[in-house]
């Protein structure tokens, strides 16, 4: 995107990957819910997040040492327009599907053609902005833009490619357990039982192990077992009677007092702090601003004054992670302290009329002295409910024809943590005289009401990585705020937000797009959408002993394509 990439032509391997790395064993892994499809391309059903990195080749990979710089996979060679405004791929004479058959342009189009309409939604906007698609040789494809975007060359590289041989007769959007994919990647899915586990077993026939630089010393492992649990205590449950053989902690408090089973003091256990260098995202309980009680930014602001994070968080942490302070805190990305200035100011400057007070002058998230009656930050809570019309009678909050304050939370049947935070905050809102109603849901009712958008206020969590692109049109664009699926889970319908992004995707230089998304930071952490929790700024992983990574760790850390990629098992 900017720059030459850190790696040669001829580099060996990712320099986090150990190329040298052992093949065999398996890694199981522990998940809080159910699944019914192995489709993780389409919008029905409910897939496991993984199986999409683990099953679907793309033409590039991303390098989690460089937040903009991919490398060829299924793609022998790249070129580009002197303006990106295309992008041509040529692809490896060696690369196949599982079934061993040829990866070809055919497919590549059929691909691009297929998710972008009958797909899931995230991959639909960047469909749109493609002109023409066609096949310029035996093995090269050229996508040409009709938007300018930086970016789109990148994206293009990174959607997996599927077979359109195995579709063929078949409705692709409404496929779930029926058909076993034909992958592209590493893996097939050899064994399943819906909802229970699924067993990915190592192609041996593989055709990129060594033939393609990137995955050198990649996908080591034989098995990737995803086994499926209740709630989060069967899952720890099953981990420590070795049933489980790896396991992420996202709870100091729990590390520190619970990792003290047998396995972990035999040493057949290891407990692993790993550091990152990428932002926090943001974690916590989203507002949704498509409901009449959460559109007046002033509510939104005095639900998270009457939040006690600082009591909440030494309940749950000991006090020992910090708060999420914004969606790019923890790296260079995230928006300063104080007002505006330079080309941050510069850019918001035409929006300023229509942006939440805070965003211009700079805003911080309330604190409380950490006892648990807050009085102070239930005080500011009630003056902006009584700003924006609300105020205690009779003991509940109301408006000035009595109708009641209220709202449902919506969480999954099995998050512990969350529970207990909202626990916590039920008791905290009663001193304003609110009485939310809690809802449960399994993971498949989960995640139907909210890509319904069916929810008043639910748990949250969104990665963001130093790379922010198009997928911030995805979380927060106009465009989305209404499509079924979409991941706009507040509901943000804001110009400055997808001027911002637009800033983004078309900077020349780093410092503009660093100034873009530092104002993007700012306008959505004024608008108030999220109530933070704490932030993971190091990750902590158990795992059995014969299970090994490289020492060198990427800037990314622990995210999607470390573990298992790099990971190898030994006894």
């Amino acid at each position: 995107m900017y720059g030459e990439p850190a790696l040669p032509p001829d580099f060996v391997s990712l320099p986090y990957a150990n190329p040298d790395a052992p093949t065999g064993g398996k890694i199981v892994t522990a998940n809080v819910g159910s699944f019914d499809s192995l489709n993780p391309y389409i919008l029905k059903g409910s897939v496991h997040w993984q199986m999409r990195y683990l099953i679907g080749e793309s033409l590039m990979g991303r390098s989690l040492d460089e937040p903009f710089s991919l490398y060829g996979v299924l793609a022998e060679t790249i070129e580009t327009g002197p303006n990106r405004e295309w992008v041509e791929f040529v692809l490896r004479p060696e690369a196949k599907f599982s079934d061993g058959s040829p990866v070809t342009v055919e497919d590549v189009i059929w691909s691009f053609e297929t998710l972008g309409t009958v797909g899931h939604p995230r991959y639909h906007g960047f469909y749109g902005k493609i002109d023409t698609l066609e096949q310029t040789g035996e093995r090269s494809v050229k996508f040409t833009f009709n938007t300018e975007d930086r970016e789109l060359a990148l994206l293009a590289g990174l959607r997996p490619i599927l077979q359109k041989a195995q579709w063929e007769g078949v409705d692709f959007a409404e496929s779930g357990v029926d058909i076993l994919p034909i992958t592209s990647g590493p893996y097939v899915i050899e064994d399943f039982d819906a909802g229970r586990f699924i067993s990915l077993k190592r192609n041996p026939d593989y055709w990129g192990r060594d033939v393609v630089p990137f995955m050198n010393g990649v996908h080591n492992i034989d098995e990737v077992r995803l086994e499926f649990f209740g709630d989060e205590t069967a899952a720890f449950e099953a981990f420590k009677v070795g049933e489980v053989n790896t396991n992420r902690e996202f709870n100091v408090a729990r590390w520190d007092t619970t990792y003290n089973f047998p396995s972990i003091e035999s040493g057949d256990v290891v407990k692993s702090v790993l550091p990152h260098e990428r932002p926090s995202g943001m974690t916590g309980f989203v507002m949704n601003t498509r409901r009449d009680q959460f559109k007046d930014w002033r509510v939104r602001d005095a639900l998270i004054h009457a939040f006690n994070f600082e009591f909440i968080n030494e309940s749950m942490t000991g006090s020992a992670q910090p708060r999420i302070t914004s969606y790019w805190s923890n790296s260079p990305l995230a928006m300063d302290e104080g007002p505006a200035t330079g080309r941050v100011a510069e850019f918001l400057a035409p929006y300023a009329d229509d942006l939440t007070p805070g965003t211009l002058e700079g805003y911080t998230l309330p604190a409380s002295d950490g006892s648990e009656r807050n009085r102070a930050n239930i005080g500011a809570a009630l003056a902006q409910f009584e700003a924006a019309g609300w105020t205690v009678q009779d003991g509940a909050l109301k408006d000035a024809d009595g109708n009641d304050f209220t709202f449902e939370i919506l969480l999954q049947v099995g998050a512990t943590e969350p529970q207990a935070i909202i626990d916590m905050y039920v008791e905290a809102l009663s001193r304003v005289g609110i009485t939310p109603t809690l809802a449960t849901a399994d993971s498949a009712q989960f995640k139907e009401r909210t890509d319904a958008f069916d929810f008043d206020m639910t748990y949250y969590r969104r990665g963001v990585s130093l790379s922010p692109g198009n997928e911030q049109y995805s979380y927060y664009g106009m465009d989305s705020v209404d499509t079924v699926g979409g991941r706009n889970l507040m509901g943000v319908s804001s110009e400055a937000v997808d001027a911002m992004i637009g800033r983004l995707l078309t900077s020349e230089s780093q410092d503009d797009f660093v100034a873009a998304v530092k104002a993007l930071d700012r306008v959505l952490t004024a608008g108030r959408y999220v109530i933070p929790i704490y932030q993971w700024n190091i990750s902590r992983i158990a795992h059995a002993k014969e299970l090994h990574y490289p020492e060198n760790l990427p800037i990314f850390g622990d995210w999607p394509g470390w573990q298992p990629d790099v990971w190898w098992y030994e006894e």
